[in-house]
């Protein structure tokens, strides 16, 4: 079972090297990188590429590792027994399960996506240690054991929030995605947008590039916003020879929401082209 990319994402041969070795190694994969690198769409891709279902458990800042396993609703049981409903007495009826649990039973295999672990409480991975790497969990409710029927491929996804414990760090193979180059860049916008307009592409990726080399920005724009921009200049048919002849003293491209994402950057650019003009 080999991860060899699709043609829907363009993946480097050391994300298909790290996606593989965590299969053989079955330990969960941690992929990390910035915000809009592809992490999330990885474990899509995965799954489209071996032909597995995905399980998709996405953690906010109030997600506890138990509702990963199930939930136990005493309270809709304790309401039921009020209301004389024979369901009360099979508890089975009041646990909810979570996803996990779901990914455990099922009779084959498949990818599981704990998707950006780092917002999550500071003990959220160690509460998952044991079930993570014995593959099981006991119901305390049902006194019974959930053991997985085949061993999913875990991918988890982090973006750096937080530290990670180093006892989750040891049952896992790491990577991160670097900032992709120009070349891979070009690879990914075509992908996207099969037969765009070369020159186009050149001159949108320049000053891309260029607005992320600018320091002092809160946040660069990334893989997924140079997308969204790109949507934007096609969308509103404009020239790449406006993006080429450009007055680079006004320093802020045209349609500029889409790249950047807080007044602070846009203040910052402003403050440099006005630099810029003096200096002219």
């Amino acid at each position: 079972m080999q991860f060899q990319g699709t043609d829907a994402y363009v993946a480097t041969d050391d994300l298909k090297m790290a996606v593989n070795a965590s299969i053989a190694l079955q330990k969960p994969l941690l992929i990390k990188g910035e915000p809009g690198t592809g992490k999330t769409m990885l474990a899509e891709q995965v799954a489209s590429s071996l032909g597995l279902r995905l399980i998709q458990w996405h953690i906010k800042s109030t997600t506890k590792a138990q509702q990963g396993l199930y939930e136990y609703d005493a309270v809709s049981r304790l309401r039921d027994s009020q209301l004389g409903d024979d369901r009360v007495h099979d508890i089975k009826n009041y646990i909810k399960k979570g996803k996990l649990w779901e990914a455990f039973e099922s009779d084959e295999r498949l990818v599981l996506l704990i998707d950006e672990i780092d917002k999550a409480d500071i003990e959220f991975p160690n509460d998952l240690l044991t079930e993570i790497d014995k593959m099981e969990f006991y119901v305390y409710e049902t006194q019974e054991v959930i053991k997985a029927k085949h061993r999913p491929i875990v991918i988890i996804t982090s973006n750096n929030e937080k530290d990670l414990p180093d006892a989750f760090l040891r049952r896992c193979f790491f990577h991160y995605i670097t900032f992709p180059d120009a070349d891979t860049m070009k690879r990914i916008v075509d992908v996207h947008y099969p037969g765009i307009k070369g020159s186009l592409v050149t001159e949108a990726m320049e000053i891309f590039f260029d607005v992320r080399k600018v320091p002092g920005l809160k946040k660069r724009p990334s893989t997924s916003e140079l997308v969204d921009w790109l949507k934007l200049l096609l969308a509103d048919d404009i020239p790449d020879d406006i993006l080429r002849n450009r007055d680079t003293r006004k320093a802020i491209p045209p349609l500029y929401g889409a790249l950047l994402k807080n007044e602070a950057d846009v203040h910052l650019l402003e403050r440099l082209a006005f630099m810029t003009r003096r200096e002219g």
